[in-house]
């Protein structure tokens, strides 16, 4: 069982410039050298045999095992009597990448100061970055495999804009925990504890325990029950495995795969060479999708929200307060038989659009039932009441019912929207705009208004004939769209001016980015486990006590 870290700040918090964990180097580039020479050792199996078996072996004739390759490049060094330079040159390649590799450790730096998150970084091209706190959009804490076997993690700040996301890879895993509670305790307003935490093991003995607790977790999970807030929802594995079954993905992936076997069988081979690399695509795509649910758990902090997933890279995400821009509940209708929803959010990930892994921080709620759905929503809208729920579930996400409260498109304009005019519509709550779509795929789309960036209406000529007109909410880029179409043209006019009032208001009143500033800090002696009661900032689900899961 993992045990809480020593409570007190981290040693690395001092706003003095530190050094990565020694191993750094070899997790993140080391184990491509390796690779490669496994590689090499693979395809001289064959000299090696010949070369070293009748030394231990010396009753087998070296004929039996000859060999011969037409212009070997081996065999060339041989026959011109380069054997020393060859092996001089090997020494000298073999002894920059270690000595790059070394330099590049040695000239990355980081610190933590009140303010912001500085790291430093390069031999010959120095970069330097810096994260405000009062700018964090969240802290991540990833665990990739082989880091977790070695008693390391990655820990990424997630700053405001493209490409802003500050990481400190690598750290042993008890100081990214530590440097994490920080970097969030900062961020919220308030003060380091005076004196740090005290580093427990030293050496091989804490790399030994590291080793043997990772290798529990990859076994039994990460026992984060006994340091952490217990989790709000769980997502059995058979559900999360038939949820992926009955997605469009799925679907798509079973269409190919008959395609290619009536291809083969009607005598047509091309179906096999153009469909093979897409199904290894969508396969691999399924699997890894699937991997990141499981041990998937989502929990209330003081900090903000913390959702952990993954089987062998496990990421652990904390999301403060404030940060979350829309919300939006999603049904697909293969899931509609059984009742499972999925929650997505659009936040700042941090990340350039060339990185292509900005869906694992969108996706808060793989799949769950309307329970999960009502708990989850009670974390990230902490704003609506428990009461409201069981209402706004049953006319924004199942509705329309009678007493409708949503405005929709209106029966002159239904030919934009032949299944869905009833379903089509937005709702003004105190804290939210609430837009509701489709008819096969049904969602429920949240934008707090504190978070806002804009809206604007927009009307085209066939509108302005039926006095119509389209929606739009700006908001940060994300999964979710804020376009509501087919709108009756006064009631635009209506929302618009409520909106710009409502908005107002709430970002006036809203100090999220400094989301504990004057609050009364009674732990004092916070740990990096975050092993804390949910600050009121951070919402708690309708319903939801720590016993009751």
């Amino acid at each position: 069982m993992s045990q809480p870290a020593a409570a007190g700040r981290s040693a690395l918090s001092d706003g003095e410039w530190h050094r990565l964990h020694p191993l750094t180097p070899l997790l993140r580039g080391g184990l491509v050298l390796v690779v490669v020479i496994g590689v090499i050792i693979a395809n001289l199996r064959d000299r090696l045999v010949q070369l070293f078996l009748p030394t231990f072996v010396p009753q087998i004739d070296p004929d039996e095992y000859a060999f011969e390759y037409e212009g070997d490049p081996i065999d060339w060094v041989v026959e011109n009597n380069l054997v020393l330079l060859a092996g001089l040159v090997l020494v000298v390649v073999l002894v920059l990448v270690v000595g790059g590799f070394y330099l590049s450790w040695r000239f990355h730096t980081f610190r933590i100061t009140r303010d912001e998150v500085e790291v430093r970084s390069g031999i010959l091209f120095r970069t330097h970055r810096r994260a405000k706190l009062d700018r964090v959009q969240g802290v991540n804490l990833t665990r990739p495999m082989v880091a977790r076997l070695l008693g390391t993690a990655k820990l990424e700040v997630v700053g405001a804009g493209a490409d802003g996301n500050v990481k400190l890879e690598y750290l042993s895993t008890t100081n990214a925990e530590r440097v994490r509670a920080d970097i969030l305790r900062l961020a919220s307003g308030r003060s380091l504890d005076a004196q740090p935490a005290g580093d427990g093991l030293a050496g091989a003995a804490a790399l030994s325990a590291a080793v043997s607790q990772a290798v529990t977790g990859l076994i039994a999970g990460e026992d984060v029950g006994e340091v952490e807030p217990a989790s709000v929802v769980r997502i059995p594995v058979g559900r999360l495995l038939l949820s992926h079954l009955l997605s469009p993905i799925t679907v798509l992936l079973l269409g190919a795969i008959t395609a290619v076997i009536v291809g083969a069988v009607l005598g047509t081979p091309w179906l096999l060479f153009g469909l093979l690399p897409v199904i290894i695509a969508f396969g691999a795509f399924w699997l890894s999708s699937v991997f990141k649910g499981l041990r998937y758990s989502i929990a209330p902090t003081r900090n903000g929200i913390r959702i952990t997933y993954g089987l062998f890279t496990t990421i652990t995400e904390i999301i403060p307060p404030g940060r979350i821009h829309a919300i939006e509940i999603r049904q697909s209708i293969l899931w509609r038989p059984a009742g499972w929803w999925t929650i997505k959010i659009n936040r700042i990930t941090g990340k350039s659009l060339s990185e292509g892994a900005q869906d694992q921080f969108t996706t808060v709620l793989p799949v769950g039932t309307r329970a999960d759905v009502e708990r989850v929503m009670g974390l990230l809208m902490p704003e609506m009441a428990a009461e409201e729920w069981p209402a706004l579930f049953e006319q924004g996400v199942l509705g329309p019912q009678d007493g409708d409260p949503f405005t929709n498109t209106p029966r002159r304009a239904r030919i934009f929207a032949l299944l869905s005019w009833k379903r089509n519509g937005f709702a003004v709550h105190t804290s939210a705009l609430l837009l509701r779509r489709g008819v096969v795929w049904r969602t429920l789309s949240m934008f707090p208004f504190a978070r806002m960036q804009s809206i604007a209406l927009h009307q085209g000529p066939f509108d302005r004939m039926l006095r119509v007109a389209d929606v739009q909410v700006h908001t940060v880029l994300g999964p979710i769209s804020g376009r509501l179409s087919t709108v009756d043209r006064d009631a635009a006019l209506e929302l618009f001016a409520e909106v710009e009032r409502q908005a107002a208001l709430a970002s006036a009143a809203d100090h999220s980015h400094r989301w504990a500033a004057g609050v009364a800090d009674t732990d004092d002696a916070e740990g990096a486990s975050l092993a804390e009661e949910p600050h009121p900032a951070a919402g708690h689900a309708p319903g939801y006590t720590p016993e009751q899961h």
